[in-house]
């Protein structure tokens, strides 16, 4: 058989590529074509390679392209099978006159052929060919040899073909397909679209595994593709920007990728241009916002007008989706512009190096305002059928940045809105009790180029605790939340979230927003307690919160890291001691003793005393542990001393226990070793408030201050009650 009639055979392949998806019946496939039954039965009867060769040429000059069904596909499967074509891809022996790869184009065009056949495309001996495959893409040869370039897309037909089936994305991968396609598209040889194609597609279907497989790689296509839309003046720069996000990577993008990017949108956005030239383009910046936060703009004025810009057209295009009832949202576009949105919001209240000036903050937040107005007015007309979409969480998500930061404005709108919110936070956190997913919990809203599936269960309430917060200080927002069954649902919360950190569970694996969300329930509760005693007294589910801090302070306070945890939720149970001190609870019982054991350790562990060169005595500093985070903690130490005291008086058994823990004769000894000038008058308030509380509750404390020269200490700081408590019998 010639070489050209090899060339022949291979069209056996195009016909398969173009056939049709109909399957007609067999017997109207034989009566339409008795030629083709007849050369089928001779490929099926043949005896060696030079019968199959005769055979297959017969075939396709009986068959014309377009006119092979399903059904003729895969009888001619039957007849040829993969033993043949797996020997023309892998022989290195061409026949007289022909060139080396003609053997293998045969081969990958019958694979081609068959591989039009889901149910063959995901054959193990396809899938095994899939290493060789790849290799065809980046092997050299001419570039104008048609037979070379009939085989690279034939290559390419099959490769898509396996990547259509359910388990395909992952056998490419493996397979080393996604470095070839990368390879393929950086040389920009025939068929170089074709490859950045199924990249696509396999970074769609599989991101994480291809940047796991190829990451080098991917990251010269990102820096290809960043660099062609910098440069870019026609429309090929809109159409980069749709696929420059799935281009991406998981961890940190290039800095002069970001460079490229940055520069290529400022171009886009900067322009006047129609609704589908800028959705593109705000969607990979919302992409570079979320993966990269602001470090993607540049430091200076060319960087503040940028960003202005950003999110000054998301706020429009929010107003723009959102105010108009009964006009369709595209919900991916508006997504995009929340977290515009969300990164104006974060430079806005940032006080050092943001890239924004003062006149552009104010402007900005009013833009925001009337944008995150709008979100208000959708929300309102959300329906219960509509609670699980993902739009609406990420409306509550921007909503939840907003308030966060800023509950003055639109109040009466906020107001208006919170029963809703209590009620949607209430029914997302109840689907996930129920289904036991404490995982999805927590989980962060992605900005994605890919939509999510019809059910996305979210962590609501995490990202409405910080707004709660402050509403929770002010009457009429305090009002409803207290009215719509906030503080149940977040007692509730905080309890589930806690079981998350409790032993037994890998709390190195959890994101930070757990510890944040705890911290921040214990803020709100805190502001319940002074604003709203009389609900920590009757409400049942403040009982079992107390018995939670109650247990779960004491190896709490031993952990490394958790200190501002600690020191929360020992502030707030102390704090809530004093509401409940009739509770058989916290009648010297076992885990009652525990807590306040703890609460003692906290509170006397955040002084020592430190020599000083030159001089006498020690001055009175922070403990290593507490210095770093003082400020965060200084406020919940004070009110914890504050608590401490008013508990004494109120729990009978505390000052003897007190004792025991040797804290007063500690403390005193601590403030007669360091130099009265060095501790500060607020610290001598806080800590004559405990020590004249103890020595008034009971008799053998103020023996003990007195053998601790408490009398002496007191006269040196001037504390004029304690001197006095001691001086009496």
């Amino acid at each position: 058989m010639s070489c050209c009639d090899l060339a022949a055979a291979g069209q056996l392949g195009k016909a398969g590529i173009m056939a049709s998806d109909c399957e007609p019946a067999l017997n109207q496939a034989e009566s339409r074509n008795p030629t083709l039954e007849r050369y089928l039965g001779a490929l099926r009867e043949a005896k060696n390679d030079s019968e199959q060769f005769a055979a297959l040429l017969l075939v396709t000059k009986a068959v014309k392209a377009g006119d092979i069904d399903a059904k003729t596909r895969r009888r001619i499967f039957d007849a040829v099978g993969f033993t043949f074509p797996n020997r023309l891809l892998t022989t290195k022996e061409a026949p007289d006159g022909c060139p080396d790869h003609v053997l293998r184009a045969l081969g990958v065009a019958l694979l081609a052929c068959f591989c039009s056949d889901p149910e063959l495309a995901a054959h193990p001996q396809v899938l095994n060919k899939i290493p060789i495959l790849s290799t065809f893409l980046t092997a050299r040869g001419d570039p104008d040899d048609a037979a070379r370039r009939s085989m690279i897309d034939d290559t390419y037909q099959c490769l898509t073909a396996v990547a259509g089936t359910p388990r395909g994305p992952r056998h490419l991968i493996a397979g080393g397909t996604v470095s070839a396609l990368c390879q393929a598209y950086l040389g920009h040889g025939y068929g170089f679209d074709q490859a950045l194609a199924l990249l696509v597609g396999l970074l769609a279907a599989a991101e994480t595994q291809c940047w796991k497989e190829a990451e080098p790689d991917l990251l010269a296509v990102l820096r290809g593709l960043s660099e062609d839309f910098q440069k870019a003046e026609d429309a090929s720069k809109f159409e980069l920007c749709q696929l420059l996000p799935l281009f991406l990577p998981p961890t940190t993008v290039p800095s002069e990728c970001l460079r490229d990017l940055q520069a290529g949108l400022a171009r886009i956005l900067g322009s006047k241009l129609s609704s589908w030239q800028r959705n593109p383009a705000l969607k990979l910046a919302a992409r570079l916002a979320h993966a990269c936060g602001s470090d993607w703009i540049p430091a200076g004025n060319s960087g503040s007008k940028f960003l202005a810009l950003l999110v000054n057209l998301a706020c429009v295009e929010v107003r723009l989706a959102l105010e108009e009832t009964g006009t369709e949202v595209k919900e991916d576009v508006v997504t995009a512009c929340y977290a515009l949105m969300e990164l104006g919001i974060q430079e806005c209240t940032r006080c050092e190096q943001s890239l924004l000036k003062e006149p552009q903050k104010v402007q900005l937040v009013s833009i925001m305002k009337e944008a995150i107005g709008a979100v208000i007015h959708y929300l309102q007309q959300v329906g219960t059928e509509k609670q699980k979409e993902p739009f609406v969480f990420a409306s509550v998500r921007i909503l939840g940045a907003w308030l966060a930061e800023e509950t003055s404005s639109l109040r009466k709108e906020v107001c208006q809105l919170l029963p809703f919110l209590v009620r949607y936070a209430k029914t997302l956190y109840e689907e996930a009790e129920e289904a036991n997913d404490l995982s999805q919990q927590v989980a962060t809203l992605a900005i994605s180029p890919t939509t999510p599936g019809p059910t996305w269960p979210g962590d609501a309430l995490r990202l409405l605790l910080p707004g709660w917060c402050h509403l929770t200080v002010e009457d009429g927002p305090r009002e409803i939340l207290i009215k719509e069954g906030a503080p149940s649902l977040l007692c509730k919360y905080f309890l589930q979230q806690w079981e998350l950190t409790s032993p037994g569970h890998d709390t190195s694996v959890l994101p930070d927003s757990v510890e944040i969300g705890l911290q921040t329930c214990c803020h709100i509760f805190l502001n319940l307690v002074v604003t709203a005693p009389g609900l920590i007294k009757r409400d049942a589910c403040f009982t079992s919160l107390m018995n939670t801090l109650m247990t779960s302070l004491p190896a709490l306070v031993q952990q490394q890291g958790r200190l501002l945890l600690a020191a929360n939720v020992a502030t707030l149970g102390l704090l809530m001691a004093r509401l409940l001190s009739t509770s058989p609870a916290l009648q010297g019982t076992p885990a009652s003793r525990g807590f306040f054991a703890a609460a003692i350790l906290f509170l006397s562990q955040s002084h020592v005393a430190r020599a000083t060169p030159g001089s006498d005595q020690a001055v009175l500093v922070l403990s290593p542990d507490y210095e770093g985070i003082w400020a965060d903690l200084q406020e919940l130490w004070f009110l914890g001393m504050q608590a401490f005291t008013g508990c004494v008086p109120l729990l009978p058994w505390l000052a003897p226990a007190a004792l025991r823990s040797r804290w007063p004769q500690e403390l005193l000894q601590l403030l007669g070793s360091v130099s009265p000038s060095s501790v500060k008058p607020e610290m001598v308030a806080a800590y004559q408030g405990v020590l004249v509380e103890l020595a008034r509750a009971n008799r053998l404390c103020r023996e003990a201050m007195r053998l601790q020269a408490g009398e002496e200490t007191a006269s040196h700081y001037r504390m004029a009650a304690l001197e006095q408590c001691l001086s009496e019998p």
